[in-house]
């Protein structure tokens, strides 16, 4: 009998096949509104290259705002120090929006936005904190007087930018220009009287300012429940309209600042955003930040809510980008940040011949006074 001896068949693996998509559409939690019959949209779209520039800018920010803590500790840098780490959403989102005639007026936490405005640079911005020459303000400004073009940066005294803000939206209407003024203040500083003048005078103009409330919910030590009569800062313009978005979400924060500028540019006057959020360092690098908090809660609010994160996780279940796409924006942004360090490190101090450099924005005295009146000092204007 012929024995016929068939080949074994061999199992191939079966291919698994992942498509990948160029855009994806989101829900959003509902937004609260103050005197508005209708808000932002609440379905979104966002494009594969969106997703990877809003990952990469706050990549960027949290990975520089870390090394910033580093240098601090290593007395590198010194004086005042407002970290901005786990409030980046807030920033990414308006920046989103942002045009080229568009100015932005910030408190002293201000390290985020100046990044942003400066292409995700961050050699200007340490440079700064470390008083070197290759500061954003020639290393005379330090942490909290960041200044770049169309950027108005931080104001030492809590509250006294908000109406700097609202004259900067004045000019647009003056002069019939086509800008949106943001200014962005805390839930602190929104307690101060010249917020609410700010406030009067930009409501009675008509005025394209977008008042930006960032609620990280503690005004320096004290939470909200113990500073804020009215914790609905959204609503505190009374007859300004406002809208209160997800200070963690980017997405959230991206939608109703698109729905914000286009209330200013129609020309209906300001309108306020309170946007929810929570930094992950104290006040200042003199605060630790656990007197008045624990953290238990601070670990939560990271491992939860953390904008970064919950935004990655976002944008891989959507299939939008792939690990590897993320992971290569992680590598390249902690050595733009490495670099970024070592450059300044390298950098010169600010010398004493700087002390009576743009004074002025031009040469209107030539000679300025000492520390007496026979005492003269040369003034020069130098471009940054």
């Amino acid at each position: 009998m012929l024995k016929i001896i068939l080949p074994k068949l061999i199992k191939k693996p079966r291919l698994s096949v992942h498509f990948y998509s160029t855009e994806a559409t989101f829900e959003l939690k509902p937004f609260r509104l103050h005197r508005l019959e209708a808000g932002p949209a609440t379905q979104v779209t966002l494009t594969k290259p969106d997703a990877l520039t809003i990952y990469d800018q706050m990549q960027t920010i949290r990975k520089m705002e870390t090394a910033i803590s580093k240098l601090y500790t290593a007395k590198a840098i010194r004086g005042f120090c407002h970290l901005y780490a786990g409030q980046e959403a807030v920033a990414v989102g308006v920046q989103y929006n942002v045009r080229p005639n568009d100015i932005i007026v910030t408190s002293y936490r201000n390290h985020a936005w100046t990044l942003l405005n400066g292409n995700l640079d961050p050699a200007p911005v340490v440079c700064e904190l470390m008083g070197t020459t290759g500061g954003c303000s020639r290393g005379k400004g330090g942490s909290m007087h960041m200044y770049g073009k169309n950027f108005i940066g931080g104001s030492g005294i809590v509250g006294a930018h908000v109406p700097l803000g609202a004259g900067v939206a004045f000019t647009f209407k003056y002069k019939n220009e086509d800008g949106v003024a943001i200014t962005v203040y805390g839930d602190g500083a929104a307690n101060n009287g010249q917020v609410f003048e700010a406030f009067n005078m930009a409501k009675m103009w008509k005025l394209p300012c977008l008042f930006l409330c960032e609620n990280n919910l503690f005004g320096m030590g004290t939470s909200v429940d113990r500073h804020a009569a009215n914790k609905e800062f959204y609503t505190r313009g009374d007859y300004i309209p406002g809208v209160w978005t997800d200070g963690m979400d980017v997405l959230m924060v991206r939608e109703a600042v698109k729905f914000a500028f286009n209330h200013c540019i129609s020309g209906k006057g300001p309108i306020i955003i309170e946007a929810q959020t929570y930094r992950y360092f104290g006040h200042s690098m003199s605060d630790p930040g656990t007197s008045y908090r624990t953290h238990e809660e601070v670990k939560e609010m990271r491992s939860k809510r953390d904008p970064i994160t919950n935004f990655k996780q976002k944008i891989l279940d959507a299939k939008l980008v792939t690990e590897d796409e993320l992971k290569e924006i992680e590598n390249k942004r902690k050595k733009t940040v490495d670099d970024a360090v070592a450059k300044c490190k390298k950098d010169k101090e600010v010398g004493l011949e700087e002390l009576t450099i743009n004074i002025y924005s031009n040469d209107v005295y030539k000679e300025i006074r000492g520390v007496s009146p026979f005492s003269k000092l040369q003034h020069k204007v130098v471009k940054i």
